[in-house]
């Protein structure tokens, strides 16, 4: 919804603040509709109206052919691949939107994804809309998308591959929370979900920058797109961060006709745990409550200083560690994002699902 407060100004004032209070104010006596579902893994929702989800994964990991499966199993309102896809009858629109690649390899994209969901590739179909964007400054695509979005109307999911290319700098703490900042204004005005990209980096299996991480606190589902270890024509699809329960991964490889197919029987390698540490012998309130005791409400900067306030809290209920496990601990404690990155430091996040 939008508002005509003056963001420029130094102070609110008592008119601006009335607009403001209708949007932001919430009532008991409110009632709200449950977000429409439109994206499923294995039955696991990854996708709702009004929310955003992303795609992450190394260079040359299929993140795109992984994308075509579920733009084509929304244009079906069918399933293709593992992923099922249901659209209003007044969303059914879709809007495809690449940042990156020229438009002979968009155009080929294009086609798999019309073959992936068996519609023709010999017409147009008004509810697949594809853009590319690459000659374009970060600027000027956000103006556009904003356009297409204020004047196409039906649009129920918008993909934005890639995020990256509506910015600057990667790594601007505030450039990435006005992009943030914007999705949420275009979920709101619009009532569509949109599914964007983002690499992972090199050294590592985290999401590139502070974008990254306003995307691992913000968006609804993030999968990881990952090469097999096992064999490297094999891609894996896991949840990095779900708010619904979590999917079974699964595996896909491209067959002789350039689509990618699911790997029937695929065996995924299990993590490696500390045995001194079972991640299951601790309940969430126990995490709560260890969390609450070492974190409390501050953001804690330094890595000592993390381990430190790990190590006070979990002590605190009786789970006293020593460094090699708490460092792990750590770990598990921000893949399920019980702890959060905010500016230089670490919070403890409340809102978790365990």
């Amino acid at each position: 919804m939008e508002n005509n407060v003056d963001e420029k100004k130094k102070e609110i004032t008592k008119e601006d603040f009335a607009i403001l209070w209708k949007t932001i104010h919430l009532k008991i006596t409110d009632t709200y509709d449950v977000p429409p579902e439109i994206l499923w893994v294995n039955g696991s929702t990854i996708g709702t109206l009004g929310n955003f989800s992303a795609s992450t994964g190394k260079a040359k990991s299929k993140k795109t052919f992984n994308i075509s499966a579920i733009v084509a199993a929304a244009l079906k309102n069918d399933e293709v691949l593992e992923y099922s896809a249901h659209l209003p009858e007044n969303k059914r629109k879709i809007l495809y939107i690449d940042t990156e690649q020229s438009k002979y390899h968009c155009h080929k994209v294009m086609e798999r994804i019309c073959r992936l969901a068996d519609i023709s590739t010999d017409k147009d179909n008004k509810d697949f809309l594809f853009v590319v964007l690459r000659e374009y400054t970060p600027t000027m695509r956000k103006m556009i998308i904003d356009y297409m979005l204020k004047n196409i109307e039906g649009i129920g999911l918008v993909i934005i591959d890639g995020i990256r290319d509506l910015m600057y700098d990667i790594i601007s703490p505030s450039e990435s929370s006005e992009l943030i900042n914007l999705f949420m204004k275009w979920l709101s005005e619009y009532n569509l979900h949109i599914h964007t990209v983002l690499h992972l980096n090199k050294g590592d299996d985290n999401t590139r920058g502070h974008i990254g991480t306003e995307l691992n606190n913000k968006a609804e589902t993030v999968l990881q797109i990952t090469k097999s270890s096992k064999d490297v024509d094999i891609s894996e699809v896991k949840a990095m961060h779900i708010r619904d329960k979590d999917f079974q991964p699964f595996a896909f490889r491209i067959n002789d006709d350039a689509l990618p197919e699911v790997v029937t029987g695929y065996v995924f390698d299990q993590p490696k745990q500390d045995r001194s540490f079972t991640l299951t012998e601790l309940a969430e309130q126990q995490h709560r409550q260890a969390l609450e005791k070492g974190f409390g409400k501050q953001v804690i900067q330094g890595y000592d200083k993390v381990i430190e306030a790990l190590t006070d809290g979990y002590a605190s209920i009786g789970f006293d560690r020593g460094r090699n496990v708490l460092v792990k601990l750590n770990t598990f404690l921000k893949y399920k994002r019980m702890i959060v990155k905010e500016g230089k430091g670490y919070r403890y996040n409340p809102d978790f699902h365990y």
